[in-house]
């Protein structure tokens, strides 16, 4: 466990998932962002299991059986307490949903009563058609061993087969070839929209499945889950390459061990003892119950059927005026920088600028970091395109960005093939920098444009991830961004470094510096102040300098969307230090770190959070803004979060999760003030 004036950062994130469930809760939410909301709890219990359970029971476990009041098991005490406050509170809050739905003429069948006769004959038919086929049970057997034959995060129906005294069991996968909502038409003519879940209509369906081959009595069924630990280790073997590693890595995740069983509450005790067995499910602690239904993750992607009232008021993304006047991309930055703001502003502008690079016979060379893109990337096509051209095409691949491995080796080939030259990193250091440079003949020879970003070059997830972009020709920005791209391949090889900071190079000296100057303004009378919008705080030696901060007076405001290990309002520690979260429509993704520096702001972008893998285990670019009008620009946007009086929560000692009280100010609500503040600005 942490120190006393340390929040262990499970115990953290498990906060922030409750801020995303408040969200499923919040009735001035629209109810079906109400039901995404709980998709995206889910989605997210999922990913903890898989990777901070896993890690903390490891850890455990290599301290050995006999250390039963270890830190660690305490640790992963509180953990399972706090999830299992989480499962009461999300099935409460489900099923308020759901009466909130039906108030709108949605309606969820969860069970055979609620179906007249026409939409029961409809259903049958339906399962004969469209979803039988796809069926095969598992039969459960006395040497079967479900963990070789059960995939990890699939929902499955465990079912028990009743004839007189004895008793068979079966499982069923519920197939994702099969839409998770089925649509069943109105029993009568009247305006009502009524589904019923995959897993239901199975369960009403079991008797066309196993009549043709066995006898019963009766049938039950109950659904369940489980995971697995994510975690591999790469082989050290020096004669496979890293693409073969990490190929070897990925497949051993399929076979890695159970490490949680997720089931239907209403499931009879003997058969949780035998999937805990057969599954090698040893830690109870790891087997949870809960409501009736497993992988609410697939809320996320419910269809609104009703009116468009029922879901968050579009915000078409912004024009920006400083591109759409210019003959091309290039020429608008030949006249300044400009910021985009996803996904308040248009991604598109990326993808614009990789596609007329591709095309423009000025441009001779084109580098880019990929950690993740969307399955279909134009901004790929574009620089296989720029290949086909005859530009030089550079492309920094990170293998090991979580989830997607399989994705980027697919990605690695395929750009190989395509003549694009591509690199793998450093070992031993994730590239998580979002960086593209392009070099493009002029008059006056070549020159850089750079594209500097918090976030992915990646469609998808752009128009949900709150992320800046710096798109520049700035000289000096320009040539150092490039100077990363050679220290990738060559990492001997260091940049000198003026303008960014570049993790693990320099970020943490320059970081400590700015807020050790802060420190001293403010012991020498003056005003010390900073303030930052991150992810996640999780670093020991940066809480210990941000509370010496605090002690010299220095007034901190941050802003930290998910784990925070530093407390705020601690008596002789942070007394200084206010720390508020936001959750809203958007993901807060964006980093942004102001320093007061006697009141001349220092103003930067990052792809780094706090944390002590961000500093010294991956290369992170930080960026200066040095236009005044951008500077201005994001310094209002940090404002308007900080002033957040409906979707900011306090972040405390206690996580209690309090929303930031309103007293008598007027109603702000951030992500749409930021809207209305670019769109006011980007008239042209």
């Amino acid at each position: 466990m942490p120190a006393p004036d340390r929040i262990a950062k499970e115990l953290s994130w498990l906060a922030f998932n409750e801020r995303v469930l408040q969200e499923a809760a919040d009735p001035r939410n629209p109810v079906i962002e109400r039901v995404r909301f709980l998709g995206v709890f889910s989605s997210n219990q999922d990913e903890f299991f898989k990777v901070r359970v896993a890690e903390v029971r490891r850890k455990s476990m290599a301290e050995g059986s006999g250390r039963e009041d270890s830190e660690l098991r305490r640790l992963l005490s509180k953990i399972q307490q706090k999830i299992v406050s989480l499962s009461r509170q999300f099935d409460q809050i489900y099923q308020q949903v759901m009466t909130d739905l039906a108030n709108k003429k949605i309606f969820f069948i969860s069970s055979d009563d609620e179906l007249s006769d026409k939409q029961r004959r409809w259903l049958e038919q339906h399962f004969r058609d469209k979803i039988l086929r796809h069926i095969v049970p598992i039969w459960v057997s006395e040497d079967i061993h479900l963990d070789e034959h059960l995939e990890a995060e699939v929902t499955y129906l465990v079912v028990q087969i009743q004839r007189g005294s004895d008793q068979q069991h079966a499982i069923i996968d519920v197939p994702d070839r099969i839409p998770r909502f089925i649509n069943v038409p109105p029993d009568r003519g009247h305006a009502r929209n009524y589904f019923m879940l995959a897993d239901e209509v199975i369960r009403h369906c079991l008797d066309q499945i196993f009549r043709p081959f066995v006898d019963y009595d009766s049938l039950r069924a109950w659904s369940m889950k489980f995971s697995r630990d994510s975690e591999y280790e790469l082989d050290d073997d020096l004669d496979m390459s890293i693409i073969e590693k990490l190929t070897e890595g990925v497949k051993s995740r399929k076979t890695a061990d159970p490490m949680r069983l997720s089931y239907d509450k209403n499931m009879p005790a003997e058969l949780v003892s035998m999937l805990c067995a057969k599954l090698g499910i040893q830690d109870l602690d790891s087997v949870i119950a809960g409501g009736r239904y497993r992988n609410f993750r697939d809320f996320i992607e419910f269809r609104n059927p009703g009116r468009r009232q029922l879901q968050f008021a579009p915000m078409p993304a912004l024009a920006c005026a400083g591109f759409e006047r210019a003959r091309n991309l290039f020429a608008a930055l030949d006249a300044g920088d400009q910021l985009l703001y996803y996904p308040y502003h248009r991604f598109s502008y990326f993808t614009e600028f990789v596609r007329q690079a591709a095309a423009d016979p000025q441009v001779r060379d084109i580098r880019v970091n990929i950690y993740r893109v969307a399955a279909r990337s134009r901004v790929i096509e574009s620089l296989i395109d720029a290949a086909r051209n005859g530009k030089k095409v550079t492309a920094n691949i990170e293998l090991r960005a979580r989830f997607d491995e399989q994705h980027n080796l697919e990605l690695t080939e395929k750009l190989a093939d395509s003549n694009v030259k591509v690199t793998l990193g450093i070992p031993g250091l994730k590239v998580h920098s979002k960086l593209c440079v392009i070099t493009r003949m002029t008059d006056g020879g070549p020159k850089r444009y750079a594209v500097i970003a918090t976030g992915n070059f990646n469609e998808k997830t752009a128009k949900i991830y709150t992320d800046f972009a710096l798109f520049t020709a700035h000289p000096e920005l320009c040539a150092e961004a490039e100077s990363v791209f050679r220290f990738i391949e060559k990492s001997y090889r260091q940049p000198r470094l003026q303008h960014l900071w570049v993790s693990p190079l320099n970020t943490r000296s320059k970081l400590t510096a700015a807020i050790e100057r802060e420190i001293d303004i403010a012991q020498a009378g003056g005003e010390g102040r900073l303030s930052a919008k991150l992810n996640n705080l999780v670093d020991d030696q940066l809480t210990d300098l941000l509370y010496r901060a605090s002690r010299a007076g220095v007034q901190i405001r941050l802003l930290v969307r998910g784990m925070c290990e530093a407390s705020s309002r601690l008596k002789n520690i942070s007394k200084n230090i206010r720390i508020t979260s936001i959750v809203d429509r958007f993901l807060e993704h964006s980093r942004i770190l102001v320093f007061h520096n006697a009141g001349d702001p220092q103003v930067y972008i990052s792809s780094a959070d706090w944390m002590t893998r961000n500093l010294d285990r991956r290369v992170e670019v930080t960026c200066p803004i040095y236009d005044a009008a951008l500077k201005r620009q994001l310094l209002d946007i940090l404002e308007l979060q900080f002033a957040d009086n409906q979707k900011a929560r306090i972040v405390d000692a206690q996580q209690q999760n309090h929303y930031v009280p309103r007293g008598n100010r007027r109603k702000l609500r951030s992500q749409e003030a930021i809207y209305e503040l670019l769109r006011t600005r980007q008239k042209p």
